[in-house]
Formats: C-alpha cells, sequence, structure tokens
C-alpha cells in the first residue's frame, strides 16, 4: 500500500499573512488588537505575534462588523459581547440537557 502523505496543516500564522488574507494594514490588526481585550495572539521570544484559527475568526468577526457592516469600534465590542453571552447560554443550556438525558438513561436502565 502506498504511503500518502497528509497535508500539513499550519497552526500559526504571523501578523502579515493574516492582514493579507484579511485585505488590511498589519497597523489596523494591531490596532483592533488593542481595542478587543479578548484577542490576544501568542507571541514568541522577538515579540512577533503569532495567530491561530480561533484569533483569526475573531478579527474576521471584527472585520465583517467593522468594514462591511459599519460598526463602530465599541458598537462591534457591544456586538461580540452580546454573542458572547448567547454563546455562554447555550453551552450551559446544552450541557443541562446532557445531563437530564443522563438522568433518564440511568432510569431506562433501572426498569
Amino acid at each position: 500500500m502506498p504511503y500518502k502523505e497528509r497535508p500539513v496543516e499550519k497552526l500559526y500564522w504571523t501578523i502579515g499573512e493574516v492582514a493579507d488574507r484579511l485585505g488590511v494594514n498589519t497597523s489596523l490588526i494591531r490596532y483592533w488588537e488593542k481595542e478587543f481585550g479578548s484577542l490576544r495572539p501568542r507571541r514568541n521570544a522577538k515579540g512577533d505575534r503569532h495567530y491561530t484559527e480561533k484569533d483569526i475568526a475573531q478579527l474576521e468577526r471584527i472585520h465583517h462588523l467593522v468594514k462591511e457592516k459599519g460598526f463602530t469600534i465599541q458598537g462591534a465590542k457591544e456586538a461580540l459581547r452580546a454573542k458572547e453571552a448567547v454563546q455562554t447560554g447555550a453551552d450551559e443550556l446544552k450541557e443541562r440537557l446532557h445531563q437530564v438525558k443522563r438522568k433518564l438513561e440511568e432510569l431506562r436502565d433501572k426498569l
């Protein structure tokens, strides 16, 4: 059976690569980093930023809100906070439903 190489998936991207992907300047990404405290890319010993897919997804949401939807920075912050609150509530509900399911399975097994 021939050996198939798996595609190598990157774990981290530089600020230049992220800026190219979003079509913005690196200075804008640095500015968003200061404004949106939840955006914290890793840094190497030299201080270079390294972004994960999660960081890039957050930058894409910010880009969408600010550049495409026309939100102010403050408005984008509020929209992201609201989305996080909804996600947190959904995660809590999901966990509660899993607990109920486990209890129901336990009851079924006892019968």
